[in-house]
């Protein structure tokens, strides 16, 4: 199964940024499967390849990689991503941890964050349940700058 059919992400970028000139933000989308190699001393190490196929239960990451290509700083940018419907969310990647959301609209920690039921009751929100994750970024991205974030997730 080629992963890379199931993941067409589109990245929504929200820049409110009054104080800074509007300028270009380029944003790709990586998908990331862990590799495990077993070594003579029977040691285990794990690396992180291009997903170029993947099965049911493999972990992956989603790198999104941002880069300000303009000539004045970019302030106040959310970056948000949605996780593809095959896909479960399952953490942050990297040290700057993601808000999330169960319908797309409002995020907040996973913990804050409840989902209605078949039965129409309400009940706290699982890794499962994540839809979208996005980082608020704390400092504006120079011109020329960027970076890249990251979520784990498992393929369905």
């Amino acid at each position: 199964m080629k992963f890379r059919s199931l993941v067409t992400a589109a990245l929504v970028v929200a820049a409110a940024a009054p104080a800074f000139a509007a300028g270009p933000l380029t944003m790709t989308t990586r998908m990331m499967v862990e590799k495990r190699v077993a070594a003579a001393d029977g040691s285990t190490t794990t690396s992180l390849v291009p997903a170029v196929s993947v099965a049911p239960g493999d972990r992956i990451t989603v790198v999104l990689a941002y880069r300000n290509t303009g000539t004045a700083a970019l302030g106040d940018l959310v970056l948000a991503n949605p996780v593809p419907k095959n896909v479960a969310y399952r953490g942050a990647a990297t040290t700057a941890a993601p808000e999330v959301s169960v319908d797309g609209k409002t995020f907040g920690t996973l913990a804050a964050l409840r989902v209605t039921t078949p039965a129409g009751t309400m009940r706290p929100a699982t890794a499962d349940d994540v839809t979208h994750v996005r980082w608020r970024l704390s400092s504006p991205v120079s011109a020329g700058q960027g970076g890249e974030l990251a979520f784990k997730a498992v393929l369905k």
